[in-house]
């Protein structure tokens, strides 16, 4: 337990909106161990995102509420904390990189300032060593004349420079914990392997743990340590990444697998899971994914599925188990 860092136990998070009560995280648990990287992977809608803006309470509230569950960090549950003592937390202890860059900057101030004003609330820094942090927090992500850019506007920078930014921005208070949402998803190829380089890098240099959301298991397969696998506000699956890869248990987990690229085979098309994912205001009784399920079984309409324990390793939520 003390190599333990962050710990979720039964996290509901939901969206009380004028159509219905919207269960966005229903139930998710899962812990984050110290240099480690812990993926969260799943498609779109699958609640990987409001599962990280619930750790730092970001969300809207109204309409959004944490109505049940722990969020454990250094003896705090930080369902509980005040506004303050979270304003503390973010960024300092905790930070996060949002995934769509363009939106997560301000157009109207400079980088420099962007940069600088987290450092100032938490550190207790002069202008010039102020000034010098921002600087070499630029250069370590590979941003060249990294001096310069500090007077840049967001929208005098390419995509991947502007992700780079926020990455740097991120790490400006040395945090914890950092929390990266879907940080190669509007990125090219060449772009996206750099910046899994440098979340390689900061493992190796910084230790620090990192909880990495994706929907590509390409990507889990090339970072990450552990993986939670989540459909429907669920964790359906959680295990090595080498488990998951290798051995997954959940026909989830397996159909996302079998969507990957496989040049050794030839196919006329990708596979895909078949069906769409549920409408949140009208989950599915029982096993939320038994609408697609390939092996979906009477029980599995009727009943929701516990979590078996497969190994002190690795465990699945699925009828197939039970």
């Amino acid at each position: 337990m003390n190599n333990v860092v962050l710990k979720v136990s039964d996290l509901k998070t939901y969206f009380f909106t004028r159509r219905g009560i919207v269960k966005a995280v229903d139930g998710v648990e899962f812990e984050l161990r110290r240099g480690e990287c812990l993926c969260l992977v799943g498609e779109s809608g699958c609640g990987k995102t409001v599962t990280a803006l619930s750790i730092l309470r970001l969300f809207d509230s109204p309409p959004g509420k944490i109505v049940d569950g722990q969020i454990s960090y250094d003896s705090l549950d930080l369902t509980k904390c005040s506004p303050k003592q979270m304003r503390q937390i973010r960024g300092k202890d905790i930070a996060i990189v949002f995934q769509e860059a363009q939106s997560a900057l301000n157009p109207v101030l400079t980088i420099g300032d962007q940069i600088t004003e987290q450092i100032k609330l938490h550190l207790p820094l002069d202008y010039n060593r102020t000034r010098e942090r921002a600087v070499t927090l630029l250069s370590e992500m590979g941003i060249p004349s990294a001096e310069s850019v500090l007077s840049y506007y967001p929208h005098q920078l390419s995509g991947g420079m502007k992700q780079r930014v926020l990455i740097a921005m991120s790490l400006s208070c040395d945090p914890q914990i950092l929390i990266a949402d879907e940080p190669t998803t509007a990125v090219d190829v060449t772009i996206k392997a750099q910046i899994l380089d440098i979340f390689r890098e900061l493992k190796a240099k910084r230790q620090m743990s990192t909880i990495f959301i994706t929907h590509d298991l390409a990507v889990v397969a090339e970072i990450g340590d552990r993986a939670v696998v989540m459909y429907g506000g669920k964790d359906v699956e959680t295990a090595p990444v080498s488990e998951i890869i290798g051995n997954p248990k959940h026909p989830y987990t397996a159909g996302l697998i079998d969507c990957l690229p496989d040049t050794s085979k030839s196919a006329d098309r990708l596979t895909s899971i078949p069906g769409t994912t549920p409408n949140p205001l009208e989950m599915p009784q029982g096993c939320t994914f038994h609408p697609r399920c390939p092996r979906v079984m009477k029980i599995c309409s009727q009943k929701e599925p516990l979590k078996t324990t497969i190994s002190n390793v690795h465990s699945v939520s699925c009828h197939l188990y039970t």
